[in-house]
């Protein structure tokens, strides 16, 4: 296994409530994909829910090398869930591209996701690998 980038983002919760105050709907549907919208709606405290997720977008695209530029835009970085509720990412658009040409031949990327939230402050880390591809030649 290799590291291809690590990225982390902290940000205040506060700032992403004034953001919704400010913004409402405007500002969710640029930024979060429906899935994120949908599971954040459902959470009591959904400020920290965004949050959250925001730090992660912010988080996996330091770890791509590019931000949000060359491609990558903020609905293309979405947060989902395992079955049993680890955070991962789903890349889309300019960021599947990117994960894609920063992945050796041969290799598979991992996303390593880890947020948290300690108010007034929500915390990301996302981490991408690569390993060896699975034998795909059926020998």
């Amino acid at each position: 296994m290799i590291i291809l980038g690590i990225g982390s983002d902290l940000i205040d919760i506060r700032r992403i409530e004034k953001t919704i105050e400010r913004y409402g709907d405007k500002f969710l549907d640029r930024i979060f994909t429906e899935t994120e919208r949908r599971r954040c709606d459902r959470r009591t405290n959904r400020t920290a829910s965004y949050a959250r997720r925001f730090a992660a977008k912010e988080a996996a695209a330091k770890a791509l090398g590019t931000g949000f530029r060359r491609g990558v835009f903020w609905r293309d970085l979405g947060v989902v869930n395992l079955p049993g509720g680890q955070p991962t990412m789903l890349l889309t658009g300019g960021a599947l591209q990117r994960l894609e040409a920063m992945t050796p031949a041969g290799m598979a990327a991992r996303l390593s996701v880890t947020i948290t939230d300690e108010p007034p402050l929500a915390q990301a880390v996302v981490i991408i690998t690569a390993e060896p591809a699975p034998d795909t030649a059926g020998g």
